[in-house]
């Protein structure tokens, strides 16, 4: 039993290391993903060895320690999306629906045919604006209905697993499709005018991942999510992002891409919020994000059912509340953070001045 115990422990600390490591991989930069679940790995391995050794030995003693210290690791990264942290968003404190804002995004999994259960959660939740992401031409097609309550949208139909499609009920003004790292994966960008009229310039992104199928490294990624960063921290204006950023909500980059924006994250003290994977309850993290400036406050977020897709879709309602907002504080970058996210947007031609 203590071989086996060694060889459980010897991976819990290969997998919480090996993300430390400044490669972009896939191999390694997929380590980031399962904190959650390594973290229980370590609580039951943490049992295990109370039980099985008999601490006799200092190699009994160094299992425990790095096994403990793999844990409280984990947790550091995780816990701030749980309720037991502060708020990073406040709750909004009076309704206003001339500047309220509601968005629901979902990644639909380009080859799944289930349409009619997405359109009943948006019938059933109403959202302001409606965000699809992987949508091909047959999406479109049965999107188009909520043209009737939805008048303005945008559309980039694509069978390459990385169309979008926004259909809103709020005028939207200079938009744009943008490619801005790669070819063939599009992003979306624009000013959402509010009841109010005050507008609210939006980014929607569904950057490549590193994996074994599409991109070897992370770079691609990370450069379109910290070129965006960049340009977002040079605008004080009402702003918000969201879509399938294909990293979870503590990785690096993310935590990096937060720092350099200025962006709030609604999740922080509320709770996890997992949208992937949709058909594993044990194997989930959020891949599905939302983040904003201070200038607004949170009613409500919160994933909804499945939809026949591998993604959760992701629905959250704001209101724009300048003055209570002023009250919130994200993480500030420093002058390292901002010069390693200019280093990592730069591996790829691409400048904050291609992002509106």
């Amino acid at each position: 039993m203590f071989e086996a115990l060694g060889v459980v422990t010897l991976f819990l600390v290969l997998a919480t290391c090996l993300p430390l490591l400044p490669i972009g991989h896939w191999s390694v930069r997929g380590f980031d993903f399962p904190r959650l679940q390594f973290a229980a790995i370590a609580t039951l391995l943490l049992i295990l060895q109370a039980y099985f050794l008999s601490f006799a030995s200092i190699a009994s003693w160094l299992m425990v320690t790095a096994t403990l210290g793999c844990l409280l690791w984990q947790l550091w990264w995780v816990l701030p999306y749980t309720p037991v942290w502060r708020k990073e968003v406040h709750s909004c404190q009076s309704q206003d629906s001339d500047n309220s804002l509601s968005i629901l995004v979902s990644n639909v999994l380009m080859t799944n045919r289930n349409s009619k259960a997405l359109l009943a959660l948006i019938h059933e939740h109403n959202p302001d604006v409606v965000i699809t992401l992987e949508s091909d031409q047959w999406w479109q097609d049965q999107l188009d209905v909520l043209l009737a309550q939805r008048p303005y949208s945008i559309k980039c139909p694509l069978d390459n697993l990385y169309g979008m499609h926004v259909y809103s009920r709020l005028a939207i003004e200079n938009s744009e499709i943008r490619y801005l790292v790669e070819d063939d994966v599009p992003s979306i960008h624009g000013d959402l005018v509010l009841r109010s009229g005050n507008k609210v310039r939006v980014h929607f992104l569904h950057p490549a991942p590193p994996s074994p199928t599409e991109n070897s490294h992370s770079t691609p990624r990370d450069a379109e999510l910290l070129v965006v960063a960049r340009r977002v921290a040079e605008q004080s204006i009402p702003t918000l992002i969201t879509g399938d950023l294909n990293d979870v909500a503590w990785s690096r980059t993310t935590r990096l891409f937060r720092k350099v924006s200025g962006l709030l994250d609604p999740r922080i003290g509320r709770g996890l919020f997992n949208t992937f994977h949709a058909d594993y309850p044990l194997v989930r993290w959020p891949l599905d994000h939302l983040f904003h400036s201070r200038h607004f406050t949170l009613n409500e977020i919160r994933p909804l059912p499945n939809i026949g897709s591998d993604h959760f879709p992701l629905y959250a309602s704001l209101t724009f509340s300048p003055q209570q907002g002023r009250q919130q504080q994200g993480i500030n970058a420093d002058a390292q953070d901002k010069q390693q996210a200019q280093e990592i947007a730069a591996q790829k031609p691409v400048t904050k001045e291609d992002v509106l």
